[in-house]
């Protein structure tokens, strides 16, 4: 009796469980998985997945294709790259116009045999992914031949029926030359209909491939916005607005650029030594002209690039260079302000390393500022020296910014000069030559 109850007990008490077990896994499933399981690679031997690639066609969704199998070529060579027993090939002719037709992606030994793909199908319900080999075709499109109707052939004008029988004539009788010239008709013979319906057709097409293209006219916009040059007002109506340096380098540090000890050196007729034969040449000038502390100022921001730029090395990438830790930067920039330091690195480099951007950006605007510190005109030899560039870098900087670059006779000697004036031109993008 005692066994009995028990029994029966454990019967009650076991449908109390199965009632939470329930409501728990129904509270797991609305969940989201938190381990998801791969299972083993699934090589279908019909009806396998498709990736197919479609450059250059925009396929439309509705449109359905028809599989067929085909044997593939038994050689030794495709039992050793593992290729399937049989080539996929799907059609369609659903479209109106058109033919659409994929084949697998075989092509010898141009290709790598053990290229394969695969397509991974989750069940959110059981976690798993269900890895599935996927056989790649490429697809192409071919404009269906328009077919004659009976109704149409019977339709032939009495003038085409005698000249179709005068070139039977002409070929079964006629001479060498004859024939050759009723031969040449008939292959540069192609009716206007057919003409107007596949040109239709194919300016459809590429119509609906390239209406996202970008133009022309886009393109030139934005290799300008990628330019790296100094920001400037493109717009402007004189030349002096187009680059502003107070725009360029900012009004506040701009203004804590120091400038009286040249001021005074120059006065007292003191010699300025600094590490630029462009500046050197220039201070006294500078110094002596209208504006003159707003134009030291340029010009010395101008010598603390060059001595930034001077002050690098080379870095542990191709192509780029290294800059010096603040310490060293103060020492070589000294008596540079740590604002315009900082300013000069940030604007540069991208920690700690100056890479081909950079550098660009670092070239235009000391051509920049050598066009605003010269009046729009630079002999660019003293530049050239200070940024050991050759001379062709050096005027494609120049021309980057929109300048036009001259050689002028100076004293018995070509010598090589940027000029800055309205309108700007800039580089061009070139478009590949069409092949005739």
């Amino acid at each position: 009796m005692g066994s009995s109850s028990d029994k029966k007990r454990k019967s009650a008490e076991d449908t109390t469980p199965q009632t939470k077990k329930k409501k728990v896994d129904s509270e797991k499933s609305s969940k989201s998985p938190k381990f998801i399981n791969v299972g083993a690679v699934k090589r279908p031997q019909y009806a396998p997945p498709v990736v197919a690639a479609t450059s250059g066609l925009a396929l439309s969704s509705s449109i359905q294709f028809q599989a067929y199998a085909t044997p593939a070529d038994k050689t030794p060579k495709r039992k050793k790259n593992g290729a399937p027993a049989q080539e996929l090939l799907l059609h369609s002719a659903n479209h109106r116009t058109m033919d659409y037709t994929a084949r697998e992606d075989r092509t010898g030994d141009s290709s790598d045999p053990y290229l394969k793909h695969y397509i991974g199908i989750f069940n959110p319900k059981t976690a798993e992914v269900e890895i599935v080999e996927a056989r790649k075709t490429v697809l192409r499109g071919t404009v269906r031949s328009q077919k004659a109707v009976d109704e149409a052939m019977e339709e032939k004008t009495q003038k085409q029926q005698m000249m179709a029988m005068r070139n039977e004539l002409g070929e079964a009788f006629g001479t060498k030359k004859a024939k050759k010239a009723i031969r040449d008709v008939t292959e540069n013979a192609i009716t206007s209909q057919k003409v107007g319906q596949s040109e239709l057709v194919m300016m459809d097409a590429i119509k609906t491939a390239t209406k996202d293209m970008s133009t022309k006219e886009d393109l030139q916009a934005a290799v300008d916005n990628a330019r790296p040059v100094p920001r400037g007002n493109f717009d402007a109506k004189e030349i002096a607005d187009v680059y502003v340096p107070s725009q360029i380098i900012g009004p506040e540090v701009l203004n804590a650029i120091p400038v009286m000890d040249w001021q005074e050196s120059v006065k007292n007729l003191e010699d300025i030594q600094v590490p630029s034969r462009f500046v050197a040449k220039r201070v006294s000038n500078v110094a002596s002209s209208d504006d003159a502390v707003h134009r030291l100022r340029v010009l010395r921001y101008l010598l603390f690039v060059i001595i930034f730029w001077n002050a690098t090395s080379q870095g542990r990438e191709r192509g780029t260079r290294s800059i010096g830790k603040r310490d060293k930067l103060r020492e070589v920039m000294a008596p540079a302000p740590e604002i315009v330091i900082e300013n000069i690195r940030r604007k540069f480099s991208d920690g700690g390393v100056m890479r081909k951007t950079h550098v660009d950006l670092l070239m235009t605007h000391c051509c920049a500022f050598a066009a605003i510190i010269d009046g729009f005109k630079v002999n660019t030899i003293d530049l050239r020296e200070d940024l050991k560039l050759e001379q062709k870098q050096l005027n494609q900087y120049f021309i980057e910014i929109g300048a036009r670059v001259k050689q002028q006779k100076v004293a018995d000697k070509m010598e090589n000069f940027a000029i800055l004036q309205l309108p700007l031109q800039f580089p061009k993008i070139r478009l590949p030559a069409r092949k005739r």
